[in-house]
């Protein structure tokens, strides 16, 4: 017959690694967590920098961009960037098939894809 304190340690063994288990699982999701956190950011921060730009009436992209950043000279002075709007309303983009020619496109598309093809962008050639 087993002893009673031989049984416990059996039970506090077995909650131990348990314990550990969830620990390393605990710490493997933190890091998942913390890497998808960091891509939210950098798509949130993405979504800002386009939306100041496109508001921009003439001025300085890097103004504008610099204008929507939290802690950027115009956050602190208290100018907020407008609310991202679409390039033009219920502008819509035709489903890409094989043929399908630039000026399928609406002028605003043609003009962004102009200006990426200046950048040196392969694909918007």
């Amino acid at each position: 017959m087993p002893s009673v304190v031989g049984l416990l340690e059996q039970h506090e063994l077995a909650a131990s690694r348990r314990v550990d288990g969830l620990r390393e699982e605990a710490d493997r999701i933190q890091a998942e967590l913390t890497a998808a956190e960091q891509e939210w950011l950098e798509w949130t921060i993405a979504r800002e920098r386009v939306g100041a730009v496109l508001s921009a009436p003439g001025g300085d992209s890097a103004d504008a961009a610099a204008a929507g950043r939290p802690g950027s000279a115009g956050a602190e002075a208290g100018v907020q960037a407008s609310p991202p709007v679409a390039a033009k309303a219920k502008s819509q983009v035709p489903v890409w098939r094989e043929g399908l020619v630039r000026t399928a496109l609406s002028a605003d598309y043609q003009r962004i894809l102009a200006a990426l093809a200046e950048l040196g962008v392969e694909w918007a050639r």
